[in-house]
């Protein structure tokens, strides 16, 4: 597992293994997807979540049951194309960009690092978190080098126990700290 490393000196330090943390932020655009209830109401936070489909019970079903109850929207997109889509219809507040994520349903083309690009693009981009596939050690260190550059706040592997699903939990806590100071987005600031 990658140790965390971050470039922000947001006082949060290395937390556990699994995940990096990374210097460009995001800021919000728009989703519109599954998995939510629509848009953004009073104390709602809208989540992008993308998903590569890559084992029948992934932790991408467990998130948004566990972030519901605290007014996280999920909206899921299973591919590049998708998550557009999304991000066209609904503000998005924070991203969960897989890297193994196919730019459309039919094709094997990578489309997460467009996506990636996507939202940085944006006029406000949302704080993006990258979920990639656990590789060799120099492939990962590419990702990982890819992914921050991308505009990435962190990069955790494919959570695949209860713990990496706390580390997932703890990223996204960071990053409500860090992009929202600990409270919920204006529904009103992002549209």
């Amino acid at each position: 597992m990658v140790q965390m490393r971050s470039q922000h000196g947001d006082g949060f330090g290395a937390t556990g293994p699994g995940t990096t943390s990374g210097g460009a932020s995001g800021g919000g655009g728009g989703v519109g997807g599954s998995g939510g209830s629509g848009g953004v109401g009073p104390g709602r936070l809208n989540l992008l979540l993308s998903y590569a489909g890559w084992q029948p019970d992934p932790w991408v079903d467990a998130l948004p049951l566990l972030l519901k109850p605290m007014g996280v929207n999920a909206l899921r997109a299973g591919s590049g194309d998708e998550a557009k889509r999304v991000i066209e219809a609904n503000p998005v507040h924070i991203a969960v960009v897989d890297f193994g994520l196919p730019m459309a349903c039919d094709c094997t083309e990578e489309g997460g690092p467009r996506l990636l690009e996507i939202l940085r693009r944006l006029d406000q981009p949302p704080p993006t978190v990258v979920v990639k596939p656990r590789r060799s050690q120099r492939d990962d260190a590419r990702q990982i080098a890819a992914a921050l550059k991308g505009g990435a706040f962190a990069v955790v592997d494919r959570p695949r126990s209860p713990d990496d699903l706390e580390v997932m939990l703890e990223v996204l806590r960071r990053c409500l700290m860090r992009f929202y100071r600990g409270l919920w987005p204006d529904p009103g600031t992002l549209s």
